[in-house]
């Protein structure tokens, strides 16, 4: 029976916290029992239906692998002259499908050049006769796409969890769009500059706000 791996992540978006990316094994065969209890595209989902399925995913799946990607890897991606954040989950995912050895890789595409995203994943496999199928809502399409996209969520979700017991605050979702995530950054930015993605505009925008422009010395001699 042919195994497949479905790869998803959680949380790029967000100002705060990690990025999960999450590779779910699967025999073939039991697509039909994922959908069977359930399983769908994690954004559909509420977080305590989520909770609740990811025993019986554990249940029905070979394996699976999750890679938490810290902020200071993030941001060293997105201002690379070499790599960018696309590349970054590629290059994340394809040591994810190392570990768990699929026939099939499936994997959610951020990039819009699909066709470019699996060519640079299929270089960095150890076994290069995988077949690498990339597509944009690969969650929306695939159960083991959509078994990924729930463990990486409530990976996330458990992460984001450590954070706040760690500050001590409820700082709420991490996006950027987050009333309380606005308030905590522009209140801690400085004080736990671990937990931000600094290349994010909203981080970037309050260190340039923090540093009076200079006067210029042009008309002194």
């Amino acid at each position: 029976m042919a195994t497949i791996v479905g790869i998803d992540e959680a949380g790029r978006g967000p100002v705060i916290g990690p990025i999960v990316i999450c590779g779910v094994l699967i025999d073939e065969k039991d697509n039909e029992r994922l959908l069977n209890i359930g399983v769908k595209d994690s954004k559909l989902l509420s977080p305590l239906k989520r909770e609740r399925l990811i025993d019986g995913i554990q249940q029905i799946i070979k394996d699976f692998h999750c890679l938490i990607v810290q902020p200071l890897e993030i941001d060293a991606a997105v201002e690379s002259d070499t790599i960018n954040l696309n590349w970054l989950e590629a290059m994340k995912s394809a040591e994810i499908i190392n570990v768990l050895k699929p026939e099939t890789a499936i994997v959610d595409c951020p990039s819009p050049n699909t066709n470019a995203y699996a060519s640079f994943l299929l270089e960095r496999l150890a076994n290069k006769k995988t077949k690498i199928v990339a597509e944009h809502k690969a969650d929306a399409n695939y159960p083991s796409v959509a078994a990924a996209s729930i463990i990486a969520k409530v990976t996330r979700d458990a992460e984001i969890e450590k954070l706040k017991k760690h500050v001590g605050m409820d700082f709420g979702s991490g996006y950027p769009a987050d009333e309380r995530t606005v308030k905590f950054l522009k209140e801690n930015w400085q004080k736990h500059p671990e937990l931000f993605r600094k290349s994010w505009a909203p981080y970037k925008k309050l260190v340039q706000d923090s540093h009076p422009k200079q006067q210029k010395l042009s008309g002194f001699k």
